[in-house]
């Protein structure tokens, strides 16, 4: 049977359905959107000139994750684990540099909730893939080898039997059980942060205050949204803290907030914003990181910002907002009680001061 023959027998429709749920399977697998998108690419071709020999149709999706199962793991060879700073790193203190950043391919990327989860379905099932795309949860993953890591997502995530496994990846259903248990004490080895609990009503609430503090710049405030063991990191930096204390000290020292613009986004599982920054005085807000919450007990565990202007485009962002920040005259600077952040400081002075504030010591921007 020609390639042309097979195209007409199986649709090209039929194979990308499965495209969706591919990018999520590869994207736990690889820890980048980015390569998700591209090895779902790879796999799709490789899938299209191999119709010709492909009879089996009722086995089309147990196929297509067999192709790309395979792509993921040649790409995975060789290279060094995608990791969160806190997995390569101490925790800093607020008085700490930022450093130089670290090439992108050391970091998990996040992802829109969009490309990575299920549109609709049962809840216990949407419920098991939002946890199995958490931040914490696909830097876990990384720990694993990668037939390890898709025996686990194949069993615990998409629900497939052990025959099944066994034969997509050409071995014995003892050897894939065997690789589970492994994998299971793997990730149970693993101390991670307090995991995030499921969504709800609370968390919209939240992430409207997140950005209301944002609006405000109104620092003392979102330190007010934190767990007392809230962590903050910076990919591409190293750098990361753990603490309210220590977040609140730095965000001020680094000048965070001021004259961004904010939106909010679905990432990971959880609630989350774009913001966008003029790179100059006066200049149209641009694309400067996207903010990824944890959240627990109706507090912020963590907030992960990825300061990636390259991502927003998988988001649907543009690189410029349509608004404009607020005039710096008019926009006050981010302002911490003096019991928490005594180092307080803006590089243009509050209407009615009399003497401007010292610059940020240093900034993240």
């Amino acid at each position: 049977m020609s390639a042309a023959t097979a195209t007409d027998a199986i649709p090209a429709a039929q194979l990308e359905q499965y495209r969706g749920e591919l990018v999520g399977y590869c994207y736990r697998m690889l820890g980048s959107i980015h390569e998700a998108e591209d090895a779902v690419q790879d796999s799709m071709l490789r899938a299209w000139r191999a119709l010709a020999t492909f009879e089996d149709r009722a086995g089309l999706r147990p196929w297509l994750y067999r192709i790309a199962t395979n792509v993921c793991i040649d790409m995975l060879k060789g290279r060094s684990r995608r990791a969160l700073p806190m997995d390569v790193a101490p925790a800093a203190s607020s008085d700490a540099r930022l450093g130089g950043p670290r090439p992108e391919a050391t970091w998990i990327q996040p992802a829109p909730d969009a490309l990575i989860l299920p549109p609709e379905g049962d809840p216990a099932e949407r419920a098991v893939s939002r946890e199995s795309v958490r931040l914490a949860f696909i830097a876990a993953l990384q720990h694993l080898a990668p037939r390890q890591r898709a025996v686990l997502i194949l069993r615990d995530v998409l629900r497939w039997r052990a025959t099944e496994v066994a034969v997509l990846l050409g071995t014995s259903a003892g050897a894939v059980n065997s690789a589970l248990r492994r994998a299971r004490a793997t990730l149970a080895a693993i101390d991670r942060h307090s995991a995030p609990t499921q969504p709800s009503a609370g968390d919209r609430e939240l992430l409207a205050a997140y950005i209301d503090t944002f609006e405000r710049s109104d620092v003392e405030a979102l330190v007010g949204l934190l767990r007392d063991d809230a962590i903050l990191e910076m990919p591409p930096f190293e750098l990361w803290l753990r603490g309210r204390d220590d977040i609140g000290r730095f965000l001020v020292s680094v000048d965070a907030c001021r004259e961004e613009l904010v939106t909010p986004i679905n990432a990971n599982g959880s609630p989350g914003v774009a913001v966008y920054k003029p790179t100059s005085l006066g200049g149209k807000p641009a694309a400067f990181a996207l903010h990824v919450l944890d959240v627990v007990a109706e507090r912020i565990s963590a907030m992960h910002v990825f300061l990636d202007p390259a991502l927003f485009p998988v988001f649907g962002l543009p690189m410029e907002s349509r608004g404009s920040a607020p005039p710096s005259s008019r926009r006050r600077p981010c302002r911490s009680s003096p019991s928490r952040s005594p180092r307080a400081s803006s590089a243009t002075a509050p209407s009615g001061s009399s003497a401007p504030s010292p610059e940020p010591r240093h900034r993240w921007g």
